[in-house]
């Protein structure tokens, strides 16, 4: 068996103060903090904007030597430009998350759904994609993330296989799930594999004003993602992020995940 790590998606929630962070505990000891209780993290502000060099820097030196980040590459490059003329967008995200040096994990490219009006099928995908991914940088991982479940097919996973990107496998409302995929193909694509625990951000936001408690009880998808996790570390090493949209709270979640994996 290969080693499994698990983390939160993000680490800037107000809403877990005197939850998880100590009550009055600054802002800005929440990232050290979370390092003390987790492995690794995915940072979720990427996708919203760049990380600057400074902040990427001030990252890694408020984190022990053995922490990992995951970078959600920002959304400029996978859904308004979608890999298309968008190397300054790419040289930028790069040369910030290289300051993470080796806690840098990996990137992930999380895609939303594409109409027909974005592209025409998967093919027109995978073309894109192949491009982008033959300019990315070797030494720096990629992982995945597609939401066309239609997409989901062999020539997919043979683009992916094709330049060593990790498939990150989401469980999330409306798609197929970790624990189905895992057993339908070989989801191994890269040096590693990828589950986020993402869940029905809908549902749980509907049901809590507040992301400091569970709210929706998701035994079974854990114990069925556990399994997905167990089957994978058979043959890699595995990582797992798990969001607050998930049941409401990760920390409660992945205390519940670590937990069937024991």
């Amino acid at each position: 068996m290969h080693g499994v790590r698990v983390g939160t998606c993000g680490w800037s929630y107000q809403d877990w103060s005197g939850v998880f962070y100590p009550k009055g505990m600054p802002a800005g000891e929440y990232l050290s903090f979370c390092a003390e209780h987790y492995p690794i993290v995915e940072v979720d502000s990427s996708f919203y904007r760049s990380p600057t060099s400074d902040m990427t820097q001030r990252w890694h030196d408020r984190t022990p030597e053995s922490f990992g980040f995951s970078l959600k590459v920002p959304q400029t490059i996978t859904h308004e430009k979608m890999l298309l003329d968008c190397g300054k967008e790419v040289d930028d995200f790069l040369k910030a998350a290289r300051r993470l040096g080796s806690k840098l994990l990996c990137c992930l490219l999380q895609f939303g759904y594409f109409n027909k009006k974005a592209f025409e099928d998967v093919g027109a995908f995978l073309d894109r994609l192949n491009s982008f991914l033959t300019a990315w940088p070797k030494d720096v991982p990629v992982a995945v993330e597609i939401r066309n479940k239609a997409w989901m097919v062999p020539s997919f996973v043979e683009c992916l296989r094709q330049h060593g990107a990790v498939w990150a496998l989401a469980d999330q409302a409306w798609m197929p799930t970790p624990w189905y995929l895992v057993n339908k193909m070989d989801v191994i694509t890269g040096p590693f594999a990828y589950i986020r625990l993402l869940g029905d951000r809908e549902a749980v936001d509907n049901l809590t004003p507040t992301l400091d408690h569970i709210v929706i009880d998701r035994t079974d998808q854990i114990q069925a993602n556990a399994q997905a996790i167990k089957k994978l570390s058979e043959r890699v090493q595995v990582v797992g992020f798990v969001n607050n949209h998930f049941a409401g709270y990760s920390p409660a979640t992945i205390q519940q995940l670590l937990k069937e994996l024991s």
